[in-house]
């Protein structure tokens, strides 16, 4: 391949090690490329409210797809440029059909809670507990709250930045994500339990982490069909006479169940050492682990 015309990398055990850092091989690698004309995007489960530590790492402000491909987010002007939202209609109905169909789930006792053993903790509801995710204008929109959960909602990171409130005011205004958390049971755990009984046409369901949390999406919203709309974007603005970008110019970086339609369809999809199995068999290559700087040593084959 030769280089890529657009290079996505997924954040949390792909771009960043397990200190959170960028390393400054890659962060060179980065450079190098955009500066020779490669596009560089972001692609996460996290809001736009959580991409600043990871892009003062960076030696670019890129466009960053969020919330698992329901938000994308200009970093250079801290704006919101798309969003696609669920309908408090549609969620009501995940809820629902979520604490139908977890009531049966094991108690499993979290491994680590921030950097702490962690005791049970049994959410006074059934199941699962719940919150949203909001699109807002900006990543530092603070006119509104973005993240909204109700009591029985066991944080899977430390916040000081939410609203509690009952689960019918969760899911009052539309959101880019619907967030299913137990502690004491594994996501696959959860996913397993509603995989054969979540419409695909309802709601898109996967999830970025192992420790007991599902996301919920709009249907046919992955990072994949953000990228897509990317390349389109990207096409419709580029100079006259400007070859299109294509799939087959394309890499992409991941390690978790949100990145396989992306790693799929990519001209190059590849899982990292440290991915979970069902990527890696879906990967074009397997590199390093996001420790030994896998993504880094990928990119240096176009330096």
């Amino acid at each position: 391949m030769s280089q890529p015309r657009l290079i996505v990398s997924d954040i949390d055990g792909t771009l960043l090690n397990s200190k959170e850092r960028v390393s400054p091989r890659l962060r060179e690698a980065v450079r190098q490329l955009t500066a020779s004309g490669t596009i560089f995007t972001l692609a996460s489960g996290r809001p736009a409210r959580w991409m600043l530590p990871v892009l003062e790492q960076l030696p670019i402000r890129p466009l960053c797809i969020c919330a698992n491909g329901a938000v994308t987010y200009d970093s250079a002007r801290d704006e919101i440029v798309r969003a696609k939202t669920l309908s408090p209609e549609d969620m009501r109905s995940i809820v629902e059909t979520s604490l139908e169909h977890t009531r049966h789930l094991p108690t499993h006792l979290p491994e680590y809670l921030f950097g702490r053993q962690a005791a049970p903790q049994v959410p006074t509801g059934p199941g699962v507990g719940f919150g949203v995710e909001r699109a807002g204008v900006s990543a530092f929109d603070r006119a509104e709250e973005l993240y909204v959960v109700e009591p029985d909602f066991t944080h899977a990171w430390e916040s000081d930045e939410h609203l509690i409130c009952p689960v019918d005011e969760v899911i009052s205004q539309p959101a880019v994500k619907l967030l299913g958390r137990n502690p004491n049971v594994t996501s696959r755990q959860i996913y397993d339990a509603l995989a054969d009984h979540i419409d695909p046409a309802l709601s898109h369901m996967s999830y970025s982490w192992g420790g007991g949390l599902v996301e919920f999406s709009a249907p046919g919203v992955t990072k994949r069909s953000a990228i897509v709309e990317l390349i389109a974007h990207l096409n419709e603005q580029a100079a006259p006479g400007t070859e299109p970008i294509r799939r087959e110019d394309v890499v992409v970086f991941g390690d978790m169940p949100n990145d396989l339609e992306m790693i799929e369809w990519a001209g190059l999809g590849v899982a990292m050492g440290n991915a979970e199995d069902q990527v890696k068999a879906a990967a074009d290559v397997v590199t390093a682990t996001n420790d030994d700087d896998g993504v880094a040593e990928v990119l240096q084959r176009w330096l």
